[in-house]
């Protein structure tokens, strides 16, 4: 009797052995993914302030894909470490780009490109110019928060392939944001700006944006709330595509 206990004492410390083992392997497999994915495809990102209202606001989660031109695009497994020439996609005007605040690399910061390697641009009594020609605005409305009313906008800018992207932009006083340029955008370089046009610092105030600064594009926003309400979430918002 007690050598049958013994042997199935023994089992049990074998089985329990393999469980802690297999769930091991299985933690491991896990993390494994998750690092893959955060490195290579997609990463997220909370929205702490209101610069790039009215498409993001304060509370959104969002995910950005890193897989388009990102810190770790695939073509650095073919190319030498480090070298952002020859992404699978560059960054085009009207995308919304995370990237490593220039000032501050620690920071990362979120903002609309507006201009290119190459673009001549100037923005001049809130219209924005690229190279000469000013982006079309279609007034649509106010944009209503706490109490505060503020004029929107259809901004319409070209992209690299002839097609328009349309996106909205808001401004508290119209025709009194900060001047900036004309000026030339350097080799290696992009122009940034917050939806947000009077209550955003962006390229206007710091400069333009390196080329390895960049994170990668914010496509979706998978999660929102609102911090000024108790358990506001705001369902109209998740699964929301970012334009």
């Amino acid at each position: 009797m007690e050598e049958k206990k013994e042997e199935t004492k023994k089992g049990k410390e074998n089985i329990s052995k393999k469980d802690i083992i297999n769930t091991a392997k299985s933690i491991a497999v896990i993390i494994f993914i998750i690092l893959f994915i955060r490195a290579f495809l997609a990463q997220a990102f909370n929205i702490p302030s209101g610069s790039m209202k009215p498409t993001l606001l304060i509370g959104d989660f969002i995910l950005v894909n890193k897989l388009v031109y990102g810190e770790w695009s695939l073509d650095l497994i073919f190319t030498k470490f480090g070298s952002y020439k020859n992404r699978i996609t560059k960054p085009d005007r009207g995308d919304v780009i995370v990237f490593k605040y220039p000032e501050n690399p620690k920071i990362d910061f979120i903002k609309r490109v507006i201009a290119l390697p190459g673009d001549t641009v100037e923005v001049k009594n809130d219209i924005v110019y690229i190279n000469g020609k000013p982006l079309k605005r279609e007034y649509i409305g106010k944009f209503h928060e706490k109490n505060s009313y503020t004029s929107m906008y259809y901004e319409y800018i070209p992209r690299k392939d002839g097609t328009i992207h349309r996106y909205k932009v808001i401004e508290i006083v119209d025709g009194e944001g900060k001047d900036f340029g004309p000026i030339k955008v350097p080799d290696g370089y992009y122009f940034v700006l917050g939806d947000n046009r009077d209550n955003s610092r962006d390229s206007r105030f710091w400069g333009f944006v390196p080329d390895n600064y960049i994170i990668g594009q914010a496509f979706v926003i998978y999660f929102s709330i609102d911090t000024s309400k108790f358990l506001g979430i705001r369902l109209n918002r998740i699964g929301k595509l970012i334009d």
